[in-house]
């Protein structure tokens, strides 16, 4: 039988706090924070291909992570998680061992970002944090299935290593602004998150691109905030658009052998008709330095800025003519399904 004095309560462990300022201890207290909003995501896919023999199928697994961003089942995982859209079923398992079927809402390969949905409320949410705030050197923790549902939720620690890392996919498809850290990250911590040592998510895991040791990669959270709101709010997220063709000023200079005087922007190469870009007066060889302050140096940058708008909503371009700057507020359109 356990005795104490009656001037000195029993201590439980649920009663001693972890003091965040300690290295040793910070990942246990994100890790009893928010792995429960921690998922694994399995998601086959029945691969059809040809042989002599005529058609065959063949079916195949994968496993990556997501983490809860609504009680009512809305989960983010990377695109390449749930086979960019192209699956015949996926499985959920959540902290307390039981499954659901789950269902993509959206996704964007370039982005290697999707929203995933299970018919299941009262979940565990994960605390969002602010990634523009990041700075090199602050503690990060991983967590995720790093091979198989048999490590789920394994907990990784390390630091932010750099910000705003450009990383070319295997496929060639280019991804950034991305997170660099020294958290381990394996394939099966795909779309899984990266948390600051407040437990907030800063980043979503992507194991996709071929990393050295001690060399991992995340999408900052700030990327996927308009698209999880909309989502959410409306059941899917439907991109705006400008309306040009366009090339950045270094391959512009490269490709058509001419000297511009800027050093930096996207030189709109053609304009669609009846597009924002036309019905605002951008114009073929004007250049586009600015969306509403934000620096721009190629498309991808201007696609990633017109993540943040909505359908109606005003945006001021910095463009610069024949070497004149000056600034043209486009009115953005939901981009047409032929676009």
């Amino acid at each position: 039988e356990i005795t104490r004095n009656q001037d000195r309560p029993l201590v439980t462990a649920q009663d001693v706090n972890i003091n965040l300022s300690d290295d040793i201890y910070f990942a246990a207290a994100v890790a009893e924070k928010s792995q429960k909003t921690v998922v694994g995501i399995t998601t086959d896919v029945v691969q059809r291909y040809n042989t002599f023999w005529g058609p065959q199928m063949r079916p195949a697994r994968s496993m990556g992570s997501g983490f809860i961003v609504d009680s009512s089942g809305y989960i983010v995982t990377n695109s390449h998680v749930v086979g960019d859209g192209q699956y015949d079923s996926i499985t959920v398992s959540l902290i307390d061992g039981s499954t659901e079927v789950g269902e993509v809402l959206w996704y964007d390969s370039t982005l290697d970002l999707a929203v995933v949905k299970i018919n299941r409320t009262g979940l565990p949410v994960a605390e969002l944090g602010d990634s523009d705030k990041l700075m090199v050197g602050e503690p990060a923790v991983a967590i995720g299935n790093p091979m198989t549902l048999d490590l789920e939720r394994t907990v990784t620690q390390g630091i932010i290593s750099g910000l705003n890392r450009t990383i070319q996919f295997d496929n060639g498809t280019v991804i950034e602004p991305l997170i660099q850290t020294d958290a381990s990250i394996n394939s099966g911590n795909s779309g899984g998150p990266l948390f600051n040592a407040k437990g907030q998510v800063i980043g979503i895991n992507t194991a996709k691109i071929n990393s050295a040791e001690g060399l991992g990669f995340s999408i900052p959270i700030n990327t996927a905030k308009p698209i999880i709101e909309q989502v959410i709010r409306d059941g899917t997220f439907k991109t705006v658009y400008v309306g040009i063709r366009g090339m950045d000023v270094e391959t512009f200079k490269m490709v058509y052998g001419v000297d511009l005087t800027a050093e930096y922007g996207v030189v709109i190469i053609e304009t669609v008709k009846n597009s924002p870009a036309t019905e605002a007066g951008l114009q073929p060889n004007d250049i586009i330095i600015a969306i509403d302050g934000k620096k721009i140096e190629n498309m991808p940058d201007v696609q990633r800025k017109l993540y943040e708008y909505k359908e109606n909503d005003k945006s001021q371009f910095t463009i610069l003519r024949n070497g004149q700057e000056m600034n043209i507020t486009l009115t953005l359109k939901i981009q047409p399904a032929e676009f």
